[in-house]
């Protein structure tokens, strides 16, 4: 959140989000973008337990994980994805709604103290199967890296977008025929 000042000089919080439309036209494959880092605590871990009741030892136990291979509590998976899903969400795109997410592997821990990056990429695009000339999919591979480079989570996210056409028609919809 960004500070400014409001009419009655109080310092109030503006959201850092800009909208912005995006239709399915506008996105092609190979587009990327990537996010600076972020670094995972033992908050995150603890909230994340409160929220959700997993509470296993693996991310809650330091004096039991002391005794497995890997030695150290660890986030959970579904937070690293939850901050990684959040770093990349920096534009309102009101043409667009996530549709959901494929094939997410959880492939190395995150530990406390670990700085996680992220990076996206278009990947795919298809037409919808019931309203093709109005909607499609896009297909954005997200990977997560650590401080190392050593890749520890990746997911395809998916978006449903209306199409150029369809975009146009709710700010002007055709007039019907006389």
């Amino acid at each position: 959140m960004l500070p400014r000042y409001g009419s009655s000089d109080r310092l109030e919080e503006v959201s850092q989000l800009q909208t912005t439309e995006t239709a399915y036209d506008d996105y092609a494959v190979g587009d990327r973008r990537t996010t600076t880092g972020r670094t995972i605590t033992e908050a995150d871990i603890v909230l994340h337990a409160g929220q959700t009741g997993d509470f296993f030892p693996h991310h809650m136990d330091r004096e039991w994980c002391a005794t497995q291979p890997f030695g150290q509590r660890m986030a959970h998976g579904t937070l690293v994805m939850s901050v990684a899903v959040g770093m990349t969400a920096d534009v309102i795109n009101p043409l667009a709604m996530s549709y959901g997410y494929d094939r997410v592997r959880f492939i190395r821990p995150v530990f406390i103290g670990d700085t996680v990056t992220v990076a996206a990429a278009i990947t795919g695009k298809r037409d919808h199967a019931k309203q093709p000339d109005r909607l499609g999919y896009v297909e954005e591979t997200v990977t997560v890296t650590n401080q190392r480079d050593e890749t520890v989570l990746s997911l395809v996210h998916l978006y449903l977008v209306q199409k150029a056409i369809a975009a146009a028609d709710l700010i002007a919809p055709p007039m019907p025929d006389a």
